[in-house]
């Protein structure tokens, strides 16, 4: 169910894999690892959909077991789930691809592309977390614990999987890299 939360926490966690990988060091391990442009795109679009996907099963416990701030939201008395923001987030990505923006290719922003493909995978896992409301629009048949449980299991692991696929090199160099970082004396 759409959350206010939810979408602020996904524009967050986007907001803090950029600025992690903005740092110099980083951004060269980064690239040292993941050299294939590709890649580097699809891990992030995994980065995101992971880390959405994870926060979205969170905050829907939290909502259904009535834990505050956590809460449904209605625009006009009509409940708003949140795939409508994932579907509004993959047309605003797709627009911006279709106007080569954050493409990915060499002129492109380096930027850009990075937001463009961490945004690409909070709108799918914004989407596809309530893809039973796509066939069937009763909730009930989209909350029940038997349809919810196994589904959300796969698709955490096979979110994890990917990162590691797409970003193995990369996260075996990064915890030499933050290592370094609290060695160094201020």
């Amino acid at each position: 169910m759409a959350r206010v939360w939810l979408f602020g926490l996904a524009i967050l966690l986007v907001g803090l894999v950029l600025l992690f990988l903005w740092h110099p060091r980083i951004g060269e391990l980064f690239h040292k690892h993941v050299q294939d442009r590709p890649k580097r795109r699809l891990f992030l679009a995994a980065v995101g959909f992971f880390l959405t996907l994870a926060s979205a099963r969170s905050m829907a416990y939290a909502a259904g077991q009535g834990i505050p701030p956590f809460h449904y939201i209605y625009i006009r008395g009509t409940h708003v789930h949140h795939l409508v923001w994932g579907i509004l987030l993959l047309l605003f990505v797709g627009f911006g691809w279709l106007i080569e923006i954050g493409t990915g290719t060499k002129g492109s922003s380096l930027f850009a592309s990075r937001l463009m493909s961490l945004l690409y995978g909070v709108g799918a896992a914004l989407t596809l977390d309530e893809f039973a409301l796509w066939l069937n629009l009763e909730e009930k048949v989209y909350w029940t614990r038997e349809g919810r449980a196994s589904l959300d299991a796969i698709l955490l692991f096979s979110a994890a999987l990917l990162i590691g696929i797409w970003g193995r090199n990369f996260l075996k160099a990064l915890p030499g890299e933050l290592l370094r970082w609290g060695n160094k004396k201020p």
